[in-house]
């Protein structure tokens, strides 16, 4: 305990401000970590069960997205379906403006990750600089040699504590990177499958037999 009093104070107490940065980085990695894996997950499921609506089906679609209206892949359904449009670029029109209209709401909060990154360095070199001319003063009095160098030691430990709290935001900012951009490739997928699915007929597999059959009795 002592020796965490002690680089407080020797690093101007700026040892506590980055206890207040890793606290709240830590803060918005819970955060967000469970937001989008739980966003991720439902569009997983979301898309399995789109998938197994059939062609036009606008009843089966309706009734998807009323079991899955409190989800943000639900909500593009909804949308689908009340603004399908008379033509399929329409309809692509309305989804993708839903999915731009949700972008805020993914990546939230992200952006204090990305300020830890810059400014926990910052900090702790800020702390080390302070640290260090403390431990210089000694020279101009009646201090030793000993004490000086033990002084940039003690300084060392703010550096090496910003780069502590930036190595824990820099993983997380591309870790929810590779997150958020899964979920926009979910979305985007979920969008071609509503458009299919509204605007496509598809093709059975009793209207593929008779030619297929035809065709190697021709041969």
């Amino acid at each position: 305990m002592q020796e965490i009093i002690h680089a407080v104070k020797v690093s101007g107490g700026l040892m506590i401000v980055m206890a207040v940065v890793l606290l709240i980085a830590l803060i918005v990695i819970i955060e967000r970590l469970y937001v989008l894996k739980k966003v991720l997950a439902q569009g997983k499921d979301i898309h399995n069960k789109l998938r197994q609506v059939p062609y036009q089906d606008i009843a089966g679609l309706q009734g998807l997205a009323s079991t899955k209206e409190d989800t943000l892949q639900g909500h593009l359904i909804s949308t689908a379906v009340a603004s399908r449009g008379e033509t399929s670029e329409e309809m692509e029109l309305h989804l993708e403006e839903e999915i731009m209209a949700a972008s805020p709401k993914i990546s939230r909060g992200l952006w204090v990750l990305d300020t830890t990154v810059t400014i926990a360095p910052l900090l702790g070199l800020f702390g080390t600089i302070i640290g260090m001319i403390e431990a210089f003063s000694v020279i101009t009095g009646p201090g030793s040699t000993a004490q000086v160098t033990g002084g940039i030691s003690d300084a060392l430990y703010s550096t090496g504590s910003g780069l502590f709290v930036a190595i824990i935001a820099v993983y997380f900012v591309n870790y929810f990177s590779n997150l958020t951009r899964d979920i926009f490739h979910q979305l985007e997928l979920i969008k071609l499958v509503l458009i299919n699915r509204v605007h496509g007929k598809g093709v059975g597999v009793t209207e593929v037999a008779p030619r297929t059959l035809r065709a190697g009795m021709g041969g």
